[in-house]
């Protein structure tokens, strides 16, 4: 049994997926937990840019002085609010990045907008490139200078990302029979997403355990991250739409078994500034 298991495990890539895991884990959580804000900030900086250069990509750009034009006035404006700190720019910029992941789902239910390589629609993905990487970059920034807990407030979203994502996978392989979004992402599965908040409740009521929350926002801290797994799988098939409307498979190679870096954060940009206006509004 174990054996025909692993087999089906590595005939599907879940082994190599799980190895690129076990060594990128490790380095996400000591960077999260022990670099100074500055060096977190420029370093999570630079995996955002990285992953909008795979995006001009998957949108269909294919002149590298574009891309390249695209992602450096990313990086410039990311560099601008980092060094010059507009105080009554920063929180807004996080609730934009929010708002847009709630318009990202009629998008998702308009299956063609946009879909022509035409000029037009390419500004469009350009910009809405900015919106996912911008307002990411901002949430993470104030998240992890915050002097309660900031550090462990990042790492609580990543593995709760990391947890809903495994419990997803072994979920629809296990049990699913109703397809998602079977245009966007035919692998997705109701049942799958049904096991993501089971396991993202259980760790959330886990880790409320270790935080300093009375019980009212113990409670509203496992509502917040059901909230957010969601929205993690909104930015998850919001990119499979554009790779299925560009025809491309994955945004990049660099991680064997995951594709891209925007195929690894892909959930990270939609949680992140959901969760920081949730915490927020709720007072954690």
């Amino acid at each position: 049994m174990l054996e025909r298991t692993l087999s089906r495990w590595q005939g599907s890539g879940v082994l190599t997926r799980i190895a690129t895991a076990v060594v990128l884990a490790p380095i996400a959580i000591c960077g999260v937990l022990f670099l100074r804000t500055e060096w977190f900030t420029l370093i999570f900086g630079a995996i955002l840019c990285f992953a909008l250069w795979e995006w001009t990509r998957v949108i269909g750009f294919r002149r590298r002085r574009l891309r390249t034009l695209v992602v450096a006035a990313n990086a410039g404006l990311m560099l601008w609010l980092w060094w010059a700190e507009p105080k009554t720019l920063l929180m807004p910029i996080v609730w934009a990045g929010a708002g847009w992941w709630c318009l990202a789902i009629i998008w998702l239910r308009a299956f063609e907008f946009a879909q022509e390589p035409t000029t037009r629609n390419l500004e469009i993905k350009v910009l809405v490139g900015s919106i996912m990487v911008v307002p990411t970059f901002v949430a993470a920034w104030l998240t992890h200078r915050d002097p309660v807990n900031g550090p462990w407030w990042i790492l609580f979203v990543l593995v709760l990302i990391w947890v809903a994502d495994s419990s997803a996978y072994f979920a629809g392989r296990q049990f699913g029979q109703h397809k998602l979004a079977p245009r966007i992402s035919p692998g997705k599965t109701i049942e799958g997403v049904i096991g993501a908040l089971i396991g993202s409740a259980l760790f959330a009521a886990a880790a409320g355990l270790l935080l300093p929350t009375i019980p009212i926002a113990h409670g509203l801290l496992i509502l917040l991250a059901l909230v957010t797994v969601l929205f993690s799988i909104v930015g998850d098939l919001f990119e499979s739409l554009i790779k299925r409307q560009s025809k491309v498979k994955d945004s990049g190679n660099i991680l064997p078994g995951h594709g891209g870096m925007l195929d690894r954060i892909d959930s990270v940009l939609s949680a992140l500034p959901i969760f920081v206006c949730g915490r927020a509004l709720i007072g954690l």
